[in-house]
C-alpha cells in the first residue's frame, strides 16, 4: 500500500517507516522539521486549518503518530487548549481530509493514558474499559478517538485506535532515559522493595510489528487495539534487567514504600511515586486471538536494543 505516516520523524515513526518500508509498502513519510528520510514531505503545522491536499494524494492508508505530548512546566492558562487544538482538532482535520482524499483506513496512535494513569492490581486494562483519563494529555486523545470514530460512521474510511503503554527502544526520552543514566552512572535507587507492583511496557519494535498488523487485517478496522511486550514487570525487576542489558548491578536501596511514598509527597513528587510504585497493566488478549498477532521480541531482546547492546 501507499501509506502517510505523519510524524515519521519521531522516535516510533522513525522506526515504523523503516519497518513499513521493508515489509514493500509506499512509505510518505510526513514531518515537520527535515529528517533526510526518503521522500519526506513537510508539514509547518497540526492543527485545525492545516490542509493536506498536497500530502496526502494516492495514500490509501494514513498512520497519525504526531501529537502534543507531555509539556514540562506548562504556562498555558488552560493547558487543554492547546493540547486540545493539536491533538483533537488537528486531528480530526487530517481524518476529514484523508476521508476526503480516498483514504480507505486511518489508524490513531493514542495512549492506554485514556484508560487511565494505574490500573486496579491484578484487573489489566481492557480495550472496552470505560475511559478514565485525568490528565490534558489523556483527555484530549480520548476525544479524538471520539471524533474519529464520528468521521468512521459518516464514511467509508476504516479507523483504527491503538493504545500503547510506555514505548522504550533505541532513543528513548522521558522518564525512562533518566532511568538508564541513573544506572549508567551506578547510582543508589531507593526501590529495592518496589517489587510487588506490575507494568506494561511495549519496546519500539513489537509497537511498530503491531500496527504493520493493524493496517492490513481485515479484523482491525473499527476498533480500539492495546498493545504491550506480553511480559508485565515490577519496577525493581525492570530496573535489574535494563542494568543486566546494560551489563552492570542495579544499586538497589531497600526503602520501605510507606516511608517512600511519604518522602515523595513532600517532595511534591507523588505522582512519580505512584507511576514507580503502582500499577499499570494492558490485556493483550483480544490482539493475540482476534488479529493472531504476539509480540515477536521478548522484553529482555527490546530492552537490549534500547541501551544499543543489540
Amino acid at each position: 500500500m501507499k501509506i502517510a505516516i505523519v510524524g515519521a520523524g519521531g522516535f516510533v515513526g522513525r522506526t515504523l517507516a523503516a519497518r513499513l518500508t521493508a515489509d514493500g509498502h509506499d512509505v510518505v513519510p510526513i514531518v515537520r522539521t527535515q529528517r533526510g528520510m526518503a521522500g519526506e514531505r513537510r508539514v509547518e503545522d497540526i492543527g485545525p486549518d492545516t490542509d493536506w491536499s498536497d500530502l496526502l494524494g494516492g495514500a490509501e492508508a494514513v498512520v497519525h503518530l504526531a501529537a502534543r505530548v507531555h509539556v514540562m512546566h506548562d504556562r498555558a492558562a488552560d493547558p487543554l487548549i492547546p493540547y486540545r487544538r493539536v491533538n483533537v482538532e488537528g486531528t480530526l482535520n487530517l481524518a476529514r481530509q484523508a476521508a476526503a482524499s480516498g483514504v480507505r483506513r486511518f489508524l490513531f496512535l493514542s495512549s492506554i493514558k485514556v484508560n487511565g494513569e494505574a490500573s486496579a492490581p491484578g484487573r489489566p486494562f481492557r480495550p472496552d474499559d470505560p475511559p478514565r483519563p485525568e490528565d490534558p494529555y489523556g483527555i484530549s486523545k480520548w476525544e479524538a478517538e471520539q471524533g474519529l470514530a464520528g468521521i468512521g460512521r459518516e464514511t467509508a474510511m476504516e479507523i483504527v485506535i491503538v493504545r500503547p503503554p510506555l514505548v522504550h527502544g533505541p532513543g528513548v526520552a522521558g522518564n525512562f532515559a533518566a532511568m538508564m543514566r541513573a544506572l549508567e552512572r551506578g547510582l543508589p535507587l531507593p526501590l529495592g522493595m518496589a517489587g510487588g507492583n506490575r507494568r506494561s511496557l511495549v519496546g519500539i519494535d513489537n509497537l511498530a510489528d503491531f500496527i504493520a498488523l493493524a493496517l492490513v487485517h481485515p479484523a482491525a478496522a473499527g476498533r480500539t487495539w492495546l498493545v504491550a511486550d506480553g511480559e508485565d514487570l515490577s519496577t525493581r525487576d525492570l530496573l535489574r534487567r535494563l542494568a543486566a542489558a546494560m551489563g552492570r548491578k542495579a544499586q538497589l536501596l531497600p526503602v520501605p514504600l510507606p516511608l517512600l511514598r511519604l518522602g515523595a509527597r513532600l517532595a511534591g513528587k507523588r505522582a512519580a511515586a505512584d507511576r514507580l510504585l503502582g500499577d499499570l497493566q494492558v490485556d493483550i488478549g483480544e490482539s493475540r486471538h482476534l488479529l493472531g498477532w504476539s509480540p515477536p521480541l521478548s522484553v529482555d531482546e527490546g530492552l537490549r536494543r534500547a541501551v544499543g547492546a543489540a
